[in-house]
């Protein structure tokens, strides 16, 4: 397939380990009306990591492995929209000092991104370590499908993605498919070139029907007639191809959050049931 990656700017971008954070006595209230003192966002998590089931977990929007941000709002900007899935993260400061991950996703309104590591690096880090990725991906195009376009995805894991090209159409391993009608949190926003929006999960039958509750870090998902050129919003016959980044919530309007890798206002993506279509299977083989 045809890019123009040899045209792809490689620069450094860089975050702090960053603390969980709370306010006030920390209750969030769920779509049923209970209150809930629960693990968020932020922080160092040890015990789930891409490829580790997302759903029924006692916490909300948990990140797996490392999340990353800057005091500085601007510099954090620009880390959210340059790095992308996949691109190479390397241990700054402390005693896993040298160590390497990679990025696994962005997550939208706490603007974190989220890297993986193994588990003994995860050890040796601490919360202000300070973690530099080679962003490498924005302004990839596929020089043949000039209506799809590319955003968030490391070039080297894109050829990963098992994708084949049939009569003018791009075949997508995913592992679930989302109807449009279960999208949420992120719906509007300017550009999915940073954050991500969210499959919401409040409806149990739809989730046992479409085998949500199988869903996992790292899944690559296929969201049908939403487009993502300029922000997520519905439009019938187009279709996203993305990432999950962090878990499911108890919030109305909310569950695992999706980080957009592909999107066209066209059919020209066809997602395939792949149920080893996640970034585990691509970046830790």
């Amino acid at each position: 397939m045809k890019t123009n990656k040899e045209h792809l700017v490689i620069q450094s971008v860089q975050g702090r380990v960053h603390h969980p954070t709370m306010r006030g006595a920390g209750y969030r209230v769920g779509f049923d009306g209970w209150g809930r003192i629960l693990m968020a966002t932020g922080g160092i998590t040890y015990n789930y990591a891409i490829g580790d089931c997302c759903m029924g977990i006692a916490g909300d929007h948990i990140e797996p492995g490392v999340s990353l941000k800057n005091a500085d709002a601007s510099e954090n900007d620009a880390m959210n929209a340059f790095a992308c899935v996949g691109n190479t993260a390397k241990v700054l400061t402390g005693d896993a000092k040298g160590e390497l991950g990679f990025v696994t996703g962005k997550h939208g309104g706490i603007d974190h991104v989220m890297i993986y590591f193994p588990s003994e690096t995860l050890e040796k880090m601490a919360v202000d370590d300070k973690v530099l990725i080679k962003a490498h991906g924005q302004g990839m195009k596929l020089l043949d499908y000039e209506e799809v376009m590319v955003m968030n995805t490391d070039p080297e894991l894109f050829d990963k993605l098992g994708i084949e090209e049939k009569d003018g159409k791009l075949i997508v391993p995913v592992t679930h498919i989302i109807p449009a009608y279960l999208m949420g949190s992120g719906l509007g926003s300017a550009t999915l070139m940073s954050g991500d929006y969210d499959i919401t999960t409040q409806d149990k039958e739809a989730v046992k029907e479409l085998g949500l509750d199988t869903l996992r870090f790292g899944d690559i998902v296929y969201i049908q007639d939403n487009d993502g050129h300029n922000g997520a919003h519905y439009l019938k016959g187009s279709g996203s191809v993305g990432v999950i980044v962090h878990s499911d919530s108890f919030t109305s309007g909310h569950g695992p959050g999706v980080c957009v890798m592909l999107t066209c206002k066209k059919d020209t993506l066809k997602p395939k049931i792949c149920k080893d279509a996640n970034l585990a299977n691509y970046l830790l083989k």
